[in-house]
């Protein structure tokens, strides 16, 4: 679990709020308490990591449109809701949104805590995901336009010799550039290469 992990509480009742912070934080987790949606939404700029733990209904914007806001900004970390035992059919709109789990109130200490865990360790993975696929991509951008066509014929499953045929260039001109490209793309093995242009969605030639 990354240190940089924040468990970001969103209810307007202050006294579950304040509830949830404490015993979050007895645990020797990072927490921050939002009142409202719109007030998460102004603290928070730019992609949070950790996750989010929120009411669904609240004044302003609610759970469901928090989501939806979230989901428009890009951001891919792990939203927990919280319902009430009537809401039910809110917490399955709210997992259509790409909320990740819904917890019942009242809910116990230990449900609240296994279920933010759960959600960190998915944020976690999410996190190094798109750090991997930023770093990818930035790689791609050191290729040339004939080693990016190069690397499109392999991504395609093409021989070296068709790859020369098709972009009408030699054999070995083809290898050069395939050996550029591993180079550049810090790819130990064309698996690999395939595996990081897949991951960035390179076009297939």
């Amino acid at each position: 679990m990354s240190n940089d992990a924040i468990v970001h509480v969103i209810d307007d009742d202050h006294g579950v709020r304040e509830s949830m912070c404490f015993l979050l934080a007895s645990e020797g987790l990072a927490v921050r308490a939002h009142d409202t949606a719109d007030a998460f939404l102004t603290k928070v700029t730019s992609a949070p990591t950790g996750c989010v733990v929120s009411d669904i209904r609240m004044p302003g914007t609610d759970g469901i449109e928090l989501l939806r806001r979230m989901t428009a900004k890009g951001w891919r970390v792990p939203v927990i809701v919280m319902t009430g035992h009537a809401d039910v059919p809110l917490a399955v709109e709210a997992m259509k949104e790409g909320a990740v789990d819904f917890i019942e109130k009242p809910f116990d200490d230990e449900r609240l805590l296994s279920t933010v865990r759960a959600a960190l360790e998915r944020g976690v993975s999410a996190a190094q995901q798109d750090a991997e696929t930023g770093e990818i991509r930035t790689r791609l951008k050191t290729l040339s336009e004939r080693e990016r066509q190069v690397l499109e014929g392999l991504v395609a499953g093409k021989a070296n010799k068709v790859i020369a045929y098709d972009l009408e260039i030699s054999h070995r001109t083809v290898e050069i550039y395939r050996a550029n490209v591993m180079t550049k793309m810090k790819a130990g093995s064309l698996s690999e290469l395939v595996r990081m242009a897949l991951v960035c969605e390179v076009r297939r030639g």
